[in-house]
């Protein structure tokens, strides 16, 4: 059993299709690049993580070398630590201004990895942005200890400047790694995460940099951020989150849509009225109908086509509507045109003609009939 489909539904999805395909190509980009990005981002510096980003070989060396690390997400712990610790914030930037001048107060050593503008202004006053160069070697070219027992190590990211400090490791007007003093304790910002994480620790020098920025002080208190604890009214909007990329890409893809729509009705046009190839007289369909119920035999067809034809004609002309019943059609034309009842119903729904010659006449008296009932 076959089924046929609507060739209007078959025309629409020939003209759908096209854009179908593209938005699922999107989607379907847009799916990898959010899984990949997960995968990316998962275990990324922290302590317990074994993968790739995680930082779990540096915690286990500062551990074994007497150093205690602990891992804490809280923000008032962070700000809550003493003189004879050193407080790890892995992502400030990710801190909401309220967090930002919470951790402020503290009284420990604080190492900053990858801040911006507005971490630097609550948690390190003394040291400015200054740009951003790649990740790769680089010697230290500076006197702060930690960076000369290290020696070359794999810095680069955003670059810092200070008045009042260390610069390490510089490129252009910035460095990779600047150490300043502010209230009483020691502020180490670093400009990339590649030395903390468990694949950049066994590189260059990265190692003994990382070691000795976090092994200062007795205690390490490792803060890793969550975005729970940002207040709600200092929570960003979706707009904020996906940042201007995916908002000038989306809209690209909208002006794009736009475009392809427009295209496809161009396409399509108007309607244009197009002149048949071949002209057929209504006369020629006629007889060529005829010569196939004679080819055929159908003289039963053929009178019937002429019976209905007739009727259809003489209902209007006696004045009875199109629903009439046939004895109503044959005492009306009976009455007009003088003529027994009988003879009348036995012309317009008598037997069918035994023959050719029959069916001839038959049309005869039926156009006979008609001019009859006309004329009166």
């Amino acid at each position: 059993m076959t089924t046929s489909v609507d060739p209007r539904l078959r025309q629409l999805w020939t003209a759908a299709r096209g854009p179908v395909a593209i938005g699922l190509l999107v989607l379907l980009g847009a799916v990898i690049i959010a899984v990949v990005s997960m995968q990316a981002d998962r275990g990324l510096l922290d302590p317990r993580a074994t993968d790739e980003a995680g930082s779990r070989a540096v915690a286990e060396v500062l551990r074994g070398q007497g150093v205690g690390v602990e891992l804490t997400r809280d923000t008032a712990r962070a700000a809550s630590a003493g003189p004879d610790t050193t407080v790890l914030v892995t992502f400030p930037d990710r801190l909401a201004p309220s967090q930002l001048t919470t951790v402020a107060r503290t009284r420990a050593d604080l190492v900053l990895v990858a801040p911006g503008p507005d971490a630097l202004a609550e948690l390190a006053p003394g040291i400015a942005a200054a740009g951003q160069a790649p990740v790769q070697q680089r010697p230290a070219q500076c006197a702060l200890p930690a960076a000369r027992a290290a020696g070359g190590a794999d810095t680069g990211g955003r670059l810092y400047r200070t008045g009042n400090g260390q610069q390490c490791y510089p490129v252009a007007d910035g460095a990779a790694l600047v150490q300043a003093g502010d209230a009483g304790r020691t502020v180490t910002v670093i400009g990339a995460p590649d030395m903390l994480t468990n694949t950049g620790l066994p590189e260059a020098g990265n190692a003994a940099l990382a070691l000795r920025l976090l092994g200062q002080q007795n205690r390490l208190l490792w803060y890793l951020p969550v975005p729970g604890e940002v207040p709600a009214a200092e929570q960003k909007s979706f707009a904020e989150l996906v940042g201007p990329g995916w908002l000038w890409g989306a809209a690209q893809l909208g002006i794009a849509a736009v475009l392809l729509a427009l295209w496809r009705a161009r396409r399509l046009g108007p309607v244009v009225a197009e002149p048949l190839p071949v002209v057929v007289r209504a006369a020629e369909t006629v007889e060529g109908q005829a010569r196939l119920y004679r080819r055929v035999g159908a003289r039963d067809h053929a009178a019937q086509t002429l019976r209905d034809a007739s009727c259809a004609r003489l209902r209007p002309l006696l004045g009875l509507p199109v629903a009439a019943e046939p004895g109503a059609v044959a005492v009306a034309a009976a009455s007009r045109t003088g003529r027994s009842g009988s003879e009348v119903t036995a012309l317009l729904y008598g037997p069918a003609p035994a023959d050719d010659t029959a069916l001839v006449r038959l049309a005869d008296n039926l156009d006979t009939l008609e001019t009859e009932v006309g004329r009166s």
